[in-house]
């Protein structure tokens, strides 16, 4: 059964003022994140809009012949449901549960009707839009001139902050499709950062065990996304701002 809302614990639910909080509070409801877990699917109406606390969400856009490619991520840095928010109901895109971990999830149209009564909330979300687009923006750029391993070390720095945790898990078709990448590419890529003890790798679950190590063999992509989001959101609580 769903929990009742405790904790805000997602960044941009902590950039809501008191009553822009209070107004979506009660229908606020706790919820797993579990592997594969289908938050919403293409075409078809959302239904709910989710707070990630911790975890990772995939947006993933699937071509004629089956195939499929990750085209954005979503962690507790934002919210999944995208649309709701720029005044739709549906996307050309699905989405589900790349890393588990939990949510805090409401009705979309109660979400909506809570931003169009608030012009402050409205900004909040739109910020947050501006901040995602950057970071698929770069993320389409990284993916044309950069090395597989470069990216690899981006997503895991990625998944590293939204985690909270030195250990998630993490599946070689995944990182498949967020990389574009046949799996042998995977399986080097991986296999080069545990020889430098940058990473443990096993059975799909991975151990970061040097941040710094791979912040120096991750491109520029990653310093750039984060600090535009520290721009338009403000650094997350408790955490520095990344690096000029």
């Amino acid at each position: 059964m769903d929990q009742p809302f405790q904790s805000q614990q997602n960044r941009l639910l902590e950039l809501l003022s008191k009553s822009d909080l209070d107004r979506i509070r009660p229908h606020l409801q706790q919820v797993p994140l579990n592997y594969r877990f289908e938050l919403y699917r293409a075409g078809k109406p959302i239904p709910f809009v989710y707070f990630p606390v911790a975890g990772v969400a995939s947006v993933v856009t699937t071509m004629a012949d089956g195939s499929a490619a990750e085209v954005g991520t979503i962690g507790n840095e934002g919210i999944v449901g995208l649309p709701i928010i720029l005044g739709d109901t549906v996307a050309p895109s699905e989405v589900y549960v790349q890393v588990p971990g939990m949510a805090l999830r409401m009705p979309a149209g109660l979400l909506r009707e809570a931003i169009d009564s608030s012009s402050t909330m409205r900004t909040v979300m739109l910020h947050y839009v501006h901040a995602l687009f950057n970071q698929i923006a770069q993320s389409a750029a990284c993916n044309s001139f950069h090395t597989i391993e470069q990216r690899c070390c981006r997503w895991l720095l990625m998944t590293h902050d939204r985690v909270q945790s030195n250990q998630f898990a993490l599946t070689q078709e995944f990182l498949g499709m967020m990389l574009g990448a046949r799996r042998t590419s995977i399986t080097l890529a991986a296999s080069h950062l545990k020889r430098q003890h940058l990473i443990r790798y096993s059975r799909g679950h991975v151990t970061v065990i040097d941040r710094p190590g791979l912040e120096q063999h991750s491109c520029e992509c990653y310093a750039v996304s984060r600090r535009e989001f520290d721009r338009l959101l403000g650094p997350p609580h408790g955490l520095p701002t990344a690096a000029q």
